[in-house]
């Protein structure tokens, strides 16, 4: 119920105390301040994470070799192992039913691209028509490669946005184009883009099996990349995605004669595992956010709660009056109760729309390394309010209480 009275009380104490009252409201406006940046930041800081692992497949396995460090079975260390079509075909095989894309690698780190008068060195990788969704690539022009030209050693590239601009003009359609790579002639059919920008856009793709005769790789590989049937949930996608790295891994080690001690000869990269790690980083950074902003609160509240002493100490005698003419602890207890909770929130509310507003405006602006588009989500700064009314309360609370517990013939000879 309205009390007109009771508002008029608040506002002459507050008109009385402006500055002590401002100041206290200070510390409460920094403390939702404070939060709501640090959570806001918190979310930028998880969008960025989601942001890297959005440049390829989301449950991605790469498997790559490296040189052996541990003698095993009468073999020195220091052997570089190399992948062979066959162990590619073993694995299809084997998980067909598990596996979403998959595609083995043949490699050129630094071929030579030549169209008309321009020319420049990219990496060429001869792949199956899957990477393009392992990679998480996007067509602008004409198609990626496919089993036909795998089937037929065609001649033909997919080039990333980099290439093309380096290579054509601007506007100019490339699709049918022919360009050289180390001397040879090869036909534009498409034009690709990569959400890792620039830096994955610097590759050309063309069928593996043309990659391998052209370029001498016989039936060797150079990595393999697989993703596997999406599941319900990211816990059983991602415990199926760490028993399928270590059975591969495994295999390959028996089939390659590596130790399984070895840990450089056969590498496996998990990108649910390696999510994993960071979104429980993240999840750490936002409850230290959570304790830091809510510290700053608890300063805030304890100022006021300090002032509503001080309020009570200055009106003892009219509490006591209040309490010798009849008037109830809970009365006594909701008028202190009122100007704490109403002094915080005001405070608090304006902390909360000059934060939210704030990154409102330079939020969509930052975009560094790990960090985009900082934000407080509603159910975020609906929180932050119930958070506010909880302090205000606790705030007022002990005052109001001492101030209930009040004897009115003590009060009456206060000075």
């Amino acid at each position: 119920m309205f009390d007109i009275e009771r508002w008029q009380e608040i506002f002459e104490t507050i008109r009385k105390n402006w500055l002590r009252t401002v100041l206290t409201m200070i510390s409460v406006f920094f403390g939702i301040f404070i939060l709501v940046i640090l959570l806001g930041f918190g979310q930028g800081m998880q969008n960025g994470v989601a942001a890297e692992f959005e440049q390829d497949a989301a449950n991605r396995i790469s498997v790559w070799t490296g040189v052996t460090t541990v003698e095993y079975k009468g073999l020195n260390p220091g052997r570089f192992i190399e992948l062979k079509n066959e162990d590619y075909d073993y694995l299809i095989k084997k998980y067909e039913d598990d596996l979403e894309f998959k595609s083995s690698v043949y490699r050129i780190w630094s071929g030579i691209a030549t169209y008309n008068n321009e020319s420049g060195s990219y990496r060429i990788e001869g792949v199956y028509p899957d990477y393009q969704f392992i990679e998480n690539a996007s067509l602008s022009y004409g198609r990626f490669i496919n089993y036909k030209d795998q089937d037929n050693y065609e001649k033909v590239v997919t080039i990333g946005n980099k290439v093309y601009k380096d290579l054509f003009e601007k506007g100019e359609d490339p699709v049918g184009k022919q360009i050289q790579l180390s001397g040879i002639n090869f036909k534009v059919i498409g034009v690709y883009t990569d959400p890792g920008g620039e830096r994955e856009e610097t590759r050309i793709f063309i069928p593996l099996s043309t990659a391998q005769r052209v370029f001498n790789g016989g039936n060797r590989v150079r990595n393999l990349g697989f993703t596997l049937q999406p599941q319900k949930t990211f816990q059983q996608a991602l415990q199926q995605s760490i028993q399928f790295s270590a059975e591969i891994e495994s295999f390959l080690k028996e089939r390659h004669i590596v130790a399984p001690e070895d840990t450089s000869a056969i590498n496996t990269w998990n990108s649910l595992e390696e999510a994993k790690r960071y979104y429980d980083l993240m999840n750490m950074i936002k409850l230290f956010f959570w304790v830091v902003g809510i510290c700053t609160i608890i300063a805030g509240v304890v100022g006021v709660s300090n002032i509503m002493l001080i309020i009570v100490k200055e009106r003892t005698r009219e509490i006591g009056v209040r309490k010798a003419i009849g008037a109830q602890p809970w009365s006594i207890i909701g008028m202190i109760l009122h100007e704490s909770i109403f002094i915080t929130a005001i405070a608090g509310f304006l902390g909360l729309i000059v934060s939210m507003g704030l990154l409102e405006i330079i939020g969509p602006n930052v975009e560094i390394d790990y960090i985009v588009n900082p934000s407080v989500n509603f159910n975020v700064a609906l929180t932050t309010v119930f958070v506010l009314i909880i302090a205000g309360a606790l705030a007022g609370f002990f005052p109001a209480w001492r101030a209930a517990k009040i004897r009115p013939i003590e009060a009456l000879r206060d000075e």
